[in-house]
């Protein structure tokens, strides 16, 4: 098990509970695309934040992650298939998948031999389209302390490959012609205790608690509540979205 996959697995109720949902505009689209929509394939799907609304558009949806822990973090996931599996050896048929899609983790194995993999159960007029989105925007005061914890206080803590997610993905090259997806941003309203369940949620927040023995957001918690206000108080928050997305086949 490699160390991203062990640190996802860590409290993986926490990630179903206070990781946003993705828009779903995203999906609509998503399915626009798709010539045919028979199956889509949810790569390292977590606790399912795509999986979910995918069954909406397809007569079938199959989930798999690296960890069992995720898949079975909770038990609403209606009619998904799931199973455990590496994303570089998937056990499915070739071209069975009209629809591929990695939800803020392609950074992790953004490798010749996933990609390979992922052309492989494509059907050869298959979408693939991966997605992530990296630090969450309120207002200019308590950014700037979010952004302290991301980039100072947890420098040299995020695994190998979160360098991409702040990059927007614009430094993975995929071996295909790409398209751009029109412009989406998940938005929520949030109260102080799931902004701060959020950034638990974080692969760095867990390593730091692991080496540490002490959690870095309880740290920041005096301050953050100060710029806050009432604990209950809704915020809104957003957080664009970067895509790489293509038909690997064609």
């Amino acid at each position: 098990m490699s160390d991203s996959v062990r640190l996802f697995s860590i409290r993986s109720d926490d990630y179903a509970q206070f990781r946003p949902t993705y828009p779903a505009t995203l999906f609509d689209w998503l399915a626009d695309q798709c010539s045919q929509t028979h199956r889509a394939l949810d790569v390292a799907a977590g606790s399912g934040q795509a999986t979910l609304p995918l069954l909406d558009h397809f007569d079938s949806v199959i989930a798999c992650d690296a960890s069992p822990d995720q898949l079975t973090g909770h038990s609403n996931w209606r009619s998904a298939q799931r199973f455990a599996a590496q994303a570089e050896r998937l056990p499915l048929r070739d071209g069975q998948a009209n629809l591929l899609v990695i939800a803020q983790a392609l950074h992790w194995f953004a490798t010749p031999v996933f990609f390979a993999e992922a052309k492989r159960v494509l059907a050869p007029d298959g979408l693939f389209c991966a997605w992530c989105y990296s630090l969450l925007r309120l207002e200019p005061s308590i950014d700037a302390v979010i952004a302290r914890l991301h980039g100072k206080t947890l420098s040299g803590y995020w695994p190998h490959g979160r360098a991409s997610v702040d990059a927007g993905y614009r430094d993975i090259k995929a071996p295909f012609e790409t398209i751009t997806p029109p412009e989406f941003t998940i938005e929520t309203q949030w109260n102080f205790h799931q902004m701060l369940g959020y950034l638990r949620t974080w692969s760095a927040v867990k390593k730091w608690l692991q080496i540490h023995g002490r959690d870095p957001v309880a740290e920041l918690e005096p301050e953050l509540m100060q710029l806050w206000g009432a604990p209950e108080r809704q915020r809104r928050v957003r957080w664009p979205l970067h895509f790489l997305a293509g038909y690997p086949g064609r």
